[in-house]
C-alpha cells in the first residue's frame, strides 16, 4: 500500500509539472514594451527590470518577452505616463502617483502626508483603494490598474537637531508634493519646492532646514553628508502605480492576461516586502549600524517617534491634511475614500 501511495503521489507530481509546462507552452508568442519607474533606484534595478526582462520569459518558457525602459531614461519626468498611456503611446507603464496629483486629487488619496505611519497600514490602504483607482483610470484614461507598490518610507532629513513634530515650526522643508507641504505648514513650517538633485546643496547652504525623501534613497543620494538627524516617522510611501492601456490589454490572449495578472501580483507582494526592509536599511545605514547592507554607513542620529507625536500626527491628519485634500477632491471622491481608506485609518474626510 505504501508503495502504491508513493507511485500515485509521484504520478500526481509529474502531472502537475507537465500541466504547468503545457500551460507555458500554450502561451502565444507575445512581445511587450514597458515603461518603468526611476531607473537609478533599487525598485527598478532589483525588481521591475529583472521581472520583465528575465522572470516572465523564463516562466512562460520563452513565450512572453518584454523590453523595459525607465521613464527618466526616456527624458520624461513621470507626470506624463498615464496621459501617454491614454493616447496609446505607452502600453505598460509605471509612475509615482504623487507626480500626477495635479491631474486629479484622487492620486493623493493613498498617500496623504502622515496617513500610514507603518508599512502594514500603507498596504491595507493601498489594497482598499485599488478598485477605486481601477474604475477611475479605466473611465478617464483607458488604463487598467495592475499593481500599486511603494518606495521606502518618506521621512525628514534635517541639517540640525530635531526632536519631534513641534520642531518643524519656523523651518523651511523641501517637500515633494502638496499634501506634504500642507502637513509641514500645519506645524508652523514652510514647504519648499526643490528638485531632488538640488537638495544636497540646499541643505548644505541652509537654504532649507530639512528635506523629505525615502530613508534609503536619501542615503544613496548622500544626504547624510549634509544632514545630521532623521526623524523616524513615515510621512508617506511615494506609491507607484503600474497599469496597462485597456485596448492593448484586451487584445492579449486570455491565457497571457491570466499569466501576467498572477505574476504582477507576485511582483507587487515582493516590492511591498522589500519596501519594509529598505526602510529599516535606510535607518540602519544612515545611523552607521553594522547590519547596513544596502547603503553607505553614515553617522546620523535617528530620532524615535514619541507617543505624544503620534497623537499630534492624528490631530494634524484629522484637522488639516484630510480636510484640505477633501476640499479639492470633487465628485464621488470623498465618499469613496471614506468607504475604503477612512475605515482603515479611523478618519472621516470632510471638506473645511
Amino acid at each position: 500500500m505504501t508503495s502504491m501511495i508513493k507511485t500515485l503521489a509521484l504520478a500526481g507530481a509529474m502531472a502537475v509539472g507537465l500541466s504547468g509546462a503545457a500551460l507555458a507552452q500554450d502561451l502565444p508568442k507575445t512581445p511587450l514594451k514597458v515603461v518603468g519607474a526611476w531607473g537609478n533606484l533599487t525598485q527598478y534595478k532589483e525588481y521591475e527590470q529583472p521581472f520583465w526582462t528575465k522572470e516572465i520569459t523564463e516562466k512562460s518558457k520563452g513565450a512572453i518577452t518584454a523590453e523595459i525602459t525607465p521613464f527618466n531614461e526616456m527624458g520624461l519626468k513621470g507626470a506624463e505616463i498615464f496621459r501617454l498611456m491614454r493616447l496609446g503611446v505607452i502600453d505598460f507603464g509605471s509612475t509615482v502617483l504623487g507626480y500626477v496629483a495635479a491631474d486629479d486629487a484622487r492620486n493623493e488619496a493613498v498617500d496623504l502626508a502622515g496617513l500610514s505611519p507603518d508599512v502594514e497600514t500603507a498596504r491595507k490602504v493601498s489594497d482598499a483603494y485599488k478598485p477605486v483607482y481601477d474604475k477611475f483610470y479605466r473611465e478617464r484614461f483607458g488604463v487598467q490598474v495592475l499593481g500599486i507598490w511603494p518606495y521606502s518610507a518618506q521621512v525628514l532629513f534635517c541639517n540640525g537637531e530635531i526632536k519631534g513634530l513641534a520642531d518643524l515650526k519656523g523651518k523651511k522643508v523641501r517637500t515633494g508634493n502638496r499634501t506634504l507641504a500642507e502637513f509641514v505648514e500645519a506645524f508652523g513650517g514652510t514647504g519648499v519646492t526643490l528638485a531632488f538633485n538640488e537638495v544636497v546643496p540646499a541643505l548644505q547652504n541652509k537654504v532649507v532646514d530639512c528635506a523629505i525623501t525615502g530613508t534609503l534613497s536619501g542615503n544613496s543620494a548622500k544626504w547624510h553628508e549634509v544632514a545630521t538627524h532623521i526623524y523616524a516617522l513615515p510621512l508617506g510611501w511615494s506609491h507607484v502605480m503600474h497599469g496597462v492601456n485597456v485596448k492593448t490589454w484586451d487584445k492579449l490572449d486570455p491565457k497571457v492576461k491570466s499569466f501576467l495578472t498572477a505574476e504582477i501580483k507576485g511582483l507587487e507582494d515582493r516590492i511591498w516586502k522589500a519596501a519594509a526592509e529598505e526602510t529599516q536599511q535606510g535607518y540602519d545605514c544612515n545611523a552607521g549600524k553594522d547590519n547596513c547592507k544596502l547603503g553607505t554607513k553614515a553617522k546620523m542620529t535617528v530620532v524615535p517617534v514619541t507617543e505624544a507625536d503620534k497623537a499630534l500626527l492624528k490631530k494634524a491628519m484629522t484637522e488639516t491634511v484630510v480636510p484640505k485634500w477633501a476640499a479639492r477632491c470633487a465628485g464621488d471622491c470623498v465618499p469613496a475614500w471614506n468607504d475604503s481608506i477612512g475605515k482603515i485609518v479611523g478618519i472621516t474626510a470632510k471638506a473645511n
